[in-house]
């Protein structure tokens, strides 16, 4: 120890050693599975690319295998791939996986259904899925706003009259139009201020997260959050935009305080505010002001930018697929017409427009890797306990991209979704809604979006690219929380 060796400078080679030792002794002592060895304080952070999380992830994956442990600062967490795992994981043991995981960039804020964990998240999810089927959220009575909500968007798309233009506005104003009915009991004019600015606000939070700088900065908002909190950068873009959001919400609540019939509850914020009367007397309920504001905007959130990111690459997609356009408009023509506008009905007729909609929803993979989950309990899981409390990071799209269940994972092909007789084939492996107990529970009510605007879209129009459509790149532009469809122009040509 003499020498360069000697002295103070041993201080920090004994302080790594012995870090690195008992790091090695919890490790073993816990049975984590394996992982890349963390360094103290940063974790793995600097053995991937933060720009391309996912994809490195993915990567680690063919070293360590579907199930390993990574560390986001001193956290470890618990990384599953493969429809096989994330089956046995999110499915068969689903209580145990029914946690909600750590995600600082909107956890600083919102802890409504969509991030919220235990008794709350429970009462306020099970709350919401009765009420908002009350109003018919996968039935007839929201298929008739649907579907009026559709010929608005027709209306507006009629108006480009056949030249280039960005569809991200339009597509989110229908989308969030059905959110509005259900949670705010009305619908906008797409030309509306406040409505463009909840559209604007919404997008822009969307892209943060999934923006590469949004990465760097949410990945060492992770590693550093007492820190993070008080650095300037889009995770604090995130959280002004997200308190924005809840502004809008508690000018509504108000409203709707003034308005509120007992007898005839109209939406989502009356029957929660008749709920938080019942709950009144109650010192431990779930149901108050704070949990309702934080609830609508999960909800309005959520049910926008999916369905509109969704729509949004489909079309993208069908500019450099014209034979799959071709066969749409054929199927469309022969099973509704051109007169008669599409309904849920139509789709059990419909299996290569079903088989469609089902792979752009897998290939463009719009949430890859879902929000982190965590587990309730300790759980046994391919010989490895991962204790209670462990954040576990559940990568869909390793199940979306399975060669194993997809033929041709890499390439877009309806025929994943078609059987030899061209019936609509469905397969397991398919998680875009994610599985188990954190399954969304829009997902009836976005298949009928995606459904009925994809169809009225197509039966009215040709679509045209601006561009060589052999040139045109259906990879994502970025891709975080969400994958990003690049941003483009089409013209529409009424057939």
């Amino acid at each position: 120890w003499g020498g360069s060796w000697g002295g103070q400078s041993c201080v920090p080679i004994c302080f790594l050693f012995v870090f690195f030792f008992f790091l090695w002794k919890k490790k073993k002592k816990s049975n984590l599975p394996p992982g890349p060895t963390p360094l103290p304080f940063l974790g793995n952070v600097l053995q991937v690319e933060v720009t391309q999380l996912i994809a490195s992830l993915c990567k680690l994956g063919e070293t360590y295998g579907e199930i390993f442990t990574f560390h986001l600062g001193s956290r470890p967490c618990v990384v599953l791939s493969g429809y096989r795992l994330l089956k046995e994981a999110l499915i068969d043991h689903a209580e145990e996986f029914s946690g909600r995981g750590d995600f600082a960039a909107v956890q600083q804020w919102s802890r409504g259904i969509v991030y919220g964990n235990g008794e709350r998240w429970r009462q306020l999810r099970r709350f919401a899925i009765v009420t908002l089927k009350s109003f018919g959220m996968g039935k007839r009575g929201a298929e008739e706003r649907v579907r009026d909500e559709a010929q608005h968007l027709i209306q507006q798309l009629y108006q480009t009259q056949g030249q280039p233009f960005d569809p991200t506005f339009l597509l989110s104003c229908a989308s969030s139009n059905i959110v509005c009915w259900l949670v705010f009991g009305e619908r906008f004019e797409y030309r509306d201020e406040q409505f463009l600015t909840l559209m604007g606000l919404i997008n822009a939070n969307w892209k943060l997260m999934s923006s590469t700088w949004g990465q760097v900065r949410i990945s060492l908002l992770f590693i550093f959050p007492k820190i993070m909190r008080f650095v300037p950068g889009p995770h604090q873009q995130i959280y002004t935009n997200y308190l924005r959001l809840a502004e809008f919400v508690g000018e509504r609540v108000r409203r709707h305080r003034q308005t509120l019939d007992p007898q005839n509850p109209c939406d989502f914020i009356d029957c929660f505010l008749l709920k938080m009367q019942q709950e009144k007397g109650n010192p431990d309920t779930h149901f108050t002001d704070d949990t309702l504001c934080k609830t609508a905007v999960n909800l309005f959130f959520a049910g926008t930018e999916t369905v509109s990111s969704t729509l949004r690459y489909g079309l993208r997609i069908l500019l450099r697929h014209p034979e799959v356009e071709a066969q749409l408009h054929e199927e469309i023509d022969r099973v509704i017409g051109r007169h008669r506008s599409p309904c849920m009905e139509d789709r059990s007729r419909m299996p290569y427009v079903d088989a469609v909609i089902h792979e752009i929803q897998r290939f463009a993979d719009i949430v890859p890797m879902g929000v982190p989950h965590s587990t309730t309990r300790d759980v046994q899981l391919r010989g490895y306990t991962i204790p209670k409390g462990m954040n576990v990071i559940p990568l869909l799209c390793t199940s979306q991209f399975d060669p194993s269940q997809f033929a041709n994972p890499e390439t877009f092909d309806p025929g994943h979704f078609l059987d030899e007789n061209g019936r609509f084939k469905r397969n397991n492996a398919f998680m875009a809604f994610s599985a188990g107990k954190r399954m969304c529970f829009g997902e009836g009510l976005a298949v009928m979006e995606l459904f009925i605007f994809l169809t009225s879209i197509l039966q009215h129009f040709q679509l045209k690219a601006e561009d060589d459509r052999a040139t045109i790149d259906i990879t994502p532009e970025s891709s975080g929380l969400g994958n990003i469809p690049r941003p483009y122009r089409l013209s529409l040509i009424p057939r």
